[in-house]
């Protein structure tokens, strides 16, 4: 994208924030919403920035094309993806209900039922032992989602 960018070409590369584990801590990670792949707005007219510089760009492989033409994405689609990116509130890693399961500590191995996370980046979770579901708090960072 800095590539293209640097040539005069107007980039679109839409991302979302994401909750991660960094460090055993989380974090806000934006990541792309479509890896490997950007928009390029691209003046079709006689008289528009020529598109052959883009395939000897660094980083990029091709254009997406459907017989044999680049591929045409509406004004509007990339408008509302635009909205969606900047209304989207970062994914948090685990949702109430999933099943995940401990990976460290002493109660490592077993699995359990996310609930929520508090201010503290801690999270509840209902742990069964002893064929009763305890709940209790542990780091975020010791869950990984089941399965």
């Amino acid at each position: 994208m800095t590539n293209l960018s640097r040539q005069g070409f107007e980039c679109y590369m839409p991302m979302l924030t994401l909750q991660k584990i960094r460090q055993r801590k989380t974090a806000l990670v934006a990541e792309p919403m479509f890896p490997r792949y950007l928009f390029i707005r691209l003046d079709t007219s006689v008289s528009g920035q020529s598109w052959s510089p883009i395939r000897s760009t660094l980083g990029v492989n091709q254009l997406v094309r459907f017989g044999g033409q680049p591929a045409k994405v509406d004004g509007q689609l990339i408008d509302l993806i635009r909205s969606r990116e900047q209304g989207t509130h970062a994914q948090p890693l685990f949702s109430a209900g999933d099943n995940v399961t401990v990976a460290d500590g002493p109660f490592a191995g077993l699995e359990a039922i996310y609930q929520n996370t508090d201010a503290e980046s801690r999270s509840m979770i209902l742990l069964n032992t002893l064929s009763k579901p305890v709940s209790m708090r542990i780091d975020t960072a010791s869950l990984r989602r089941a399965g």
